[in-house]
């Protein structure tokens, strides 16, 4: 038994000896984690671990990223301003005394000699585990029979994120209507990451009451308000019945002005506008002890 462990430990130390010859001679050296992933709740301190070997004046520096968002936790072995009231550095990583849901992301731990002649890195994946809230759910008052309705689920709590489930009057919806009796008759589609229902077309059947649910597989599964849609027939004659109001008021419109143009209703208004015009005529020359009139006035 002795003996079988003493192999082992011997193939472990040949194994890790050879890794540091070959990460010197490829000027790399070895650099790794004991946790690539770690998940703590929110609130919790986490620890990022990331060992090497290999570096004869080892200089570390932690790097986070989370879609668009980039900074540096750790410069040349050293916590940066924005992080160092709450993460501690030490040869063997670095600790977060208290997480929130805005650290969920990647780091990487990168290492490099002084002189930049050899490097190495590590990417550890945090997770920050946050239960989700209530979702909050858009499902139309009312569909029409044959048309396209879409109905949404969403929250924005929960990480990892979460997945969405839709009921029908209390039963859990099959990502797949054939192949649940209750559902065989309805058309539609679920997408359990997006938390959208799409019914193409609406049937009769579709009509009731629906509830969401969100889950990330921490905390509790939180469930939306219940929302009422009915599923209505296409009103052909109250679009017929619209359309003809809407031609006989345009009838009537084109009418009464035909009508008051024909009777002269447009000229009179013209006549009635115009404005009373004064003629005034220079005096002509008179003789002394003469008088007559000088001036007209038409009116």
């Amino acid at each position: 038994m002795l003996g079988t462990k003493a192999k082992v430990g011997r193939k472990q130390l040949l194994l890790f000896t050879s890794t540091i010859l070959c990460s010197l001679a490829l000027g790399r050296g070895a650099v790794q984690t004991s946790e690539p992933v770690v998940q703590v709740a929110e609130n919790k301190p986490a620890k990022l671990s990331c060992s090497y070997s290999g570096f004869s004046s080892p200089r570390v520096e932690w790097k986070f990223a989370h879609g668009d968002i980039t900074s540096l936790v750790c410069y040349n072995n050293k916590i940066t301003a924005s992080y160092e009231d709450r993460v501690t550095f030490s040869d063997s990583g670095i600790t977060f005394h208290s997480v929130t849901r805005k650290d969920t992301g990647m780091y990487t731990c990168m290492v490099s000699d002084e002189g930049g002649n050899t490097y190495g890195e590590v990417t550890v994946q945090l997770i920050v585990l946050v239960p989700p809230s209530k979702p909050t759910i858009n499902v139309p008052a009312s569909a029409t029979i044959g048309t396209r309705a879409v109905l949404t689920c969403s929250e924005t709590d929960g990480s990892p994120p979460s997945e969405y489930f839709w009921f029908k009057d209390g039963v859990l919806m099959p990502t797949e209507p054939k192949s649940n009796r209750a559902f065989s008759n309805s058309s539609y589609s679920l997408n359990h990451k997006t938390g959208e229902l799409i019914f193409d077309p609406v049937s009769a059947s579709d009509a009731g009451d629906y509830t969401c649910e969100a889950q990330n597989g921490y905390g509790s599964p939180m469930k939306s308000d219940t929302v009422h849609m009915d599923a209505a027939e296409l009103n052909v004659g109250g679009i017929v019945a619209a359309v003809l109001v809407t031609l006989i008021l345009l009838g009537v419109l084109i009418f009464g002005i035909w009508f008051a143009y024909n009777r002269g209703y447009f000229d009179r208004a013209k006549k009635g506008t115009s404005s009373k015009k004064v003629i005034y005529s220079q005096p002509t020359a008179r003789r002394d002890g003469e008088f007559r009139q000088t001036s007209s006035f038409l009116v």
